[in-house]
């Protein structure tokens, strides 16, 4: 039976909140193919596939008018929250956790509130705990008391033309550093294909854990990418670009993305990436037909995803393809102490990581450690 949640006396003849399931409730996932920021991450498969992650809980919401129809739809996942930590990094109901941006969509503001109170009583039920929303505009700013906004790191998204042929990668130097790269790793033999089997996943992954221990950041365990392999490859929703060196008759892997699709958004998430790879610009004939892909397939809009302040180097790898910089938000309940504590806390992670100690970890290790990290967040 759905759980009725009570919203404020001012909407409650109109409006009602119930909690719902979106794996059999076709009207979630009808209601995010039609809203114009409906995204993967708002998308039924993806809170399968984080649930297959870590055994977590969901909260789904959705705002229903008199009628029957859906106004707006939140879902949440309860976290145990980094032990000893508290603060933005302690136990939450957070929309949705290990995701850049999937906080409430919704038809209109009143509705977007109303699914916000109904999260807020569920936390106030539950001593200890806080509420986090992940988006990626300041569209709860003012909208409910007691909910606090932080400015997050920044992002990067393309606008994609209708017709490949209109594609412009900003300026005369960007169009010229692309097609020096894309030159360099055609004469050095590296050619690009999507992924088919799961042994490609599984070479792919070691790129990925060397890369990401490159950049002191905590890895996702490969449970989460064989279960994105299994619940949204075969849907369309996700696909992995491996980049080979060909030397006579074998293929070396040297790099591989994972792109996630739904609406008109692709969102380039997981990269992998060897030394060889790196010198003969792999990546960015990895980008080059991502791109080319998503625009060719009716996508509207490439977003390259966030990049911590001071990692400049991907900042510049992300601006070179013309993508414009947009600042993603993460709101609170109760409110943090300060905008810049609450920023500090969620940092704080990323930055103790971010050591040569950490580098120096054997790779299991270190993969171990990042599972067991974000097994609380």
């Amino acid at each position: 039976m759905a759980v009725v949640f009570p919203i404020s006396p001012r909407a409650a003849q109109a409006l009602s909140v119930i909690q719902v399931d979106p794996t059999s409730d076709p009207r979630w996932q009808a209601f995010v193919a039609g809203h114009p920021q409906g995204s993967i991450y708002h998308h039924p498969a993806w809170l399968e596939v984080l649930s297959r992650e870590y055994k977590r809980p969901f909260v789904c919401l959705a705002c229903m008018e008199n009628g029957g129809g859906f106004r707006g739809v939140l879902s949440l996942m309860e976290t145990r929250g980094v032990p000893f930590a508290g603060g933005a990094t302690g136990r939450r109901l957070s929309s949705l956790p290990r995701t850049p941006a999937a906080g409430p969509l919704a038809l209109d503001a009143e509705a977007t509130a109303a699914l916000v109170r109904a999260a807020i009583e569920g936390v106030d039920r539950h001593a200890g705990s806080r509420l986090e929303l992940r988006l990626a505009s300041p569209a709860c700013d003012g909208l409910v008391e007691g909910l606090s906004g932080v400015p997050w790191r920044p992002s990067y998204r393309l606008d994609l033309p209708p017709d490949p042929v209109n594609l412009r990668f900003g300026d005369s130097r960007n169009n010229a550093r692309i097609k020096w790269a894309l030159g360099k790793a055609a004469r050095h033999d590296i050619v690009v294909r999507a992924a088919q089997t799961v042994d490609d996943l599984a070479r792919w992954y070691r790129l990925y854990l060397g890369t990401m221990q490159a950049h002191a950041a905590p890895t996702r365990p490969y449970r989460f990418f064989t279960a994105a392999w299994q619940v949204l490859r075969p849907r369309g929703l996700m696909r992995l670009l491996v980049a080979e060196q060909v030397n006579g008759g074998r293929r070396d892997l040297v790099a591989g993305s994972i792109f996630l699709m739904f609406g008109r958004t692709v969102f380039y998430a997981f990269n992998g990436c060897n030394e060889a790879g790196r010198m003969l610009r792999a990546n960015d004939v990895i980008q080059w037909q991502a791109i080319q892909d998503a625009c060719r397939s009716g996508f509207r809009s490439y977003d390259l995803g966030e990049v911590v302040e001071s990692q400049e180097g991907l900042h510049e790898f992300k601006r070179k393809w013309g993508a414009e910089p947009y600042r993603l938000y993460r709101y609170y309940y109760p409110p943090a102490e300060t905008a810049e504590a609450a920023a500090r806390d969620s940092h704080g992670i990323a930055g103790r990581l971010a050591t040569a100690a950490w580098r120096r970890l054997p790779r299991r290790v270190a993969a171990r450690l990042s599972d067991w990290l974000y097994g609380y967040m």
